[in-house]
């Protein structure tokens, strides 16, 4: 085979070589582009969900907040009951002894 002939067919292969990495780099930027809108979304949702969150925490807080007023409330309101159940023993003793007198 003559040398020029070698170098062309070397050449040749080297072209159809090339060609083929680049199809395949190609298709491996095209799957990495599919990727990377997958990760946008992902990100984005994720965006979402944590502003979900955060409303949620500060949603939990003021409920919290609530049910610490509504616990006073009920031991105050376990305070006047005890207060009024004593006077009323108190009083109902005093009935009694009227009574019996």
């Amino acid at each position: 085979m003559e040398h020029s002939t070698m170098l062309k067919e070397i050449l040749s292969a080297l072209k159809i070589h090339s060609d083929r990495m680049e199809a395949r780099f190609e298709q491996i930027d095209e799957r990495f582009d599919r990727i990377e809108t997958k990760m946008d979304r992902i990100e984005t949702r994720m965006e979402q969900i944590e502003e979900r969150l955060d409303r949620m925490d500060e949603r939990l807080d003021r409920m919290e907040k609530k049910m610490d007023g509504f616990r006073v409330e009920l031991t105050e309101t376990q305070e006047t009951v005890d207060f009024v159940s004593k006077k009323t023993l108190q009083h109902e003793r005093k009935i009694r002894e009227f009574n019996h007198q």
